[in-house]
């Protein structure tokens, strides 16, 4: 849209609401905070970001030299930050330029973020997204299938001893001793499973007979198990089909689960432990996510998928909008296709925490030393997740042991992602690169390289418990001095014909152009060496310093 002058004279004489924040921004803004300003106004279904006009009433337009070069370029990292595309136009008004960024809703049902941090404006400033905002936003999702009344089920169809059981763990999570005396139909009333005398499907797909089940057309909330022994096509060596009441065969699962589930024996100095190929509290985690989280008006059914290596969690439903494979463990608070199942899950202490679980499993793998979790195969209709069994750089595992469990214990899986990544030199996204600056505060991480090289790598310190010093000296790269000490002795061997610049740059490969011109400059002025020539043509020849250094050696 185009901003009329009628809007800016608008802008001047009204009050700031939840829609539009004015800056002064005289000569610059910040590319990140204008990040946080575009989730603050987005998660208020939009408005504008104006600079060049002050924000205290009476406004005066001041002007702006922001983003004066390239105004695509604000744009394009918005794009890359937070999917969202929005609009930038700048005007004259007064003689002064002003710069207005149109900012689009945020998602219905979905609230955006921005490195982990959910925001709404608070007057002029950017605060944390209150609960009662987060409430607001997920009511806007549709309605929730397992809150639904399921037609002619009576409590007839549930297993007593399933729902007592049931009492009885919500009695010791919430330490209130009342629940375990409870009659089934005031449980259930209390949970918001039973309304209004009616039960709900989330009732049924909890405490169901398998023949409730069958019956009340939800057969495809069956979970069914298999164990392979290899990815070979053929009958699977084991199968279970549970189609009975998610609390009656949970237990009965993660028995077969663990009948294979292989337990690794480590020794690191005096410290032995144990580790099995996968963490019992990440496959329940694992299969709780699946139950909750899938599309139960879709007729598959959940699969897992055991390998001696290799766990696959399978389920109906891809993710929700707004919600990617990048981006699933950032989102810090609950937000279930079926929220009751959720709600009974957090009450009986299976989970701890609504919207935290793949945070936890991801945390957990990395610290065991294990590889990520996939999501690969996850598409429209169905999520796959994949556990990693195996350990297979056990050194990732010991640096985790010597930052000790304290210290862990404060990180989320971004940390550790990070931590793992850059360990194994991979690229880092915009997001983990802000956390490895974090980690560099910590004493965990350094930066290394200048320019278009720059990167990080682990502390010296971490290198030093585990013997490499050599290591770290590679990854880091070499200090100042031991670069222009390289080029000198690459020029003074070379006195005769003169070391041409395209020489040097391959005495130094990993340093950019300029780079290697910065320090022969200072070579130069430490009359160490001179050129001969001007620009690449040019050669360098030691200095009267320099020979003199030679002769002394």
């Amino acid at each position: 849209m185009t901003i009329s002058p009628e809007q800016v004279e608008a802008w001047l004489n009204a009050k700031e609401d939840e829609h539009v924040e004015f800056k002064s921004a005289a000569t610059q803004f910040d590319s990140r905070k204008l990040t946080d300003y575009c989730v603050g106004l987005a998660n208020e279904r939009g408005g504008y970001l104006v600079l060049g006009i002050s924000p205290k009433i009476p406004r005066q337009v001041v002007g702006t030299r922001a983003y004066q070069d390239d105004l695509g370029k604000p744009k394009r990292e918005i794009l890359e930050r937070l999917r969202v595309r929005i609009e930038a136009e700048e005007l004259v008004h007064d003689g002064r330029r002003i710069v207005v960024f149109t900012i689009p809703s945020r998602p219905v049902g979905m609230p955006m973020q921005h490195d982990g941090r959910y925001l709404m404006r608070s007057g002029g400033s950017l605060v944390a997204m209150t609960p009662e905002m987060f409430k607001s936003i997920f009511a806007e999702a549709g309605p929730d299938f397992s809150a639904e009344i399921c037609p002619g089920a009576c409590l007839e169809d549930l297993d007593s001893m399933a729902i007592s059981r049931f009492g009885r763990m919500w009695a010791e999570k919430s330490r209130t001793e009342a629940y375990r005396e409870f009659p089934p139909d005031r449980l259930l009333s209390s949970a918001e499973l039973l309304v209004e005398g009616k039960l709900t499907y989330a009732a049924v797909i909890l405490f169901g007979t398998r023949p409730a089940l069958v019956k009340h057309r939800l057969g495809h909330a069956e979970v069914v198990f298999e164990y392979r022994s290899g990815k070979a096509a053929g009958p699977a060596g084991d199968r279970e089909n549970y189609g009975e009441g998610f609390f009656l065969f949970f237990e009965k699962l993660l028995d077969k689960i663990n009948l294979r589930n292989d337990i690794y024996h480590y020794q690191e100095g005096l410290f032995v432990g144990d580790i099995p190929t996968f963490n019992e509290s990440v496959v329940r985690e694992s299969v709780l996510n699946a139950v909750a989280h899938r599309d139960y008006r879709s007729q598959g059914n959940v699969w897992i998928r055991q390998y001696p290596q290799e766990m696959i969690v399978d389920s109906p439903g891809g993710l929700l909008p707004g919600i990617t494979r990048e981006n699933i463990i950032d989102i810090g608070v609950s937000k279930p296709r079926n929220r009751r199942i959720s709600e009974a899950f957090e009450r009986c202490g299976f989970v701890e925490r609504s919207g935290q679980g793949m945070d936890r499993i991801f945390k957990t793998c990395l610290v065991e030393g294990k590889p990520e979790p996939s999501f690969e195969g996850t598409d429209d209709y169905r999520v796959c997740l994949t556990l990693h069994g195996s350990i297979p750089d056990r050194q990732f595992f010991r640096f985790l042991q010597e930052i000790g469990k304290e210290t862990l214990d404060r990180f989320d899986a971004r940390d550790l992602i990070t931590l793992d990544r850059v360990h194994r030199e991979e690229r880092l996204g915009d997001d983990l690169r802000e956390r490895a600056r974090n980690l560099c505060g910590k004493g965990l991480l350094e930066r290394a390289g200048r320019g278009k090289g720059a990167h990080f790598v682990l502390a010296r310190r971490l290198y030093a418990f585990l013997g490499e010093k050599g290591v770290y000296t590679r990854k880091k790269g070499l200090d100042h001095q031991t670069k222009k000490e390289l080029l000198l002795k690459h020029i003074t061997v070379n006195r005769r014909d003169g070391s041409p610049v395209r020489d040097l740059t391959q005495v130094l490969p990993a340093e950019e152009y300029h780079a290697v011109q910065r320090l022969l400059q200072e070579l130069k002025r430490e009359d160490r060496i001179h050129v001969v020539g001007k620009t690449k043509a040019g050669r360098w020849y030691p200095g009267p310093s320099a020979e003199m250094e030679d002769g002394e050696r």
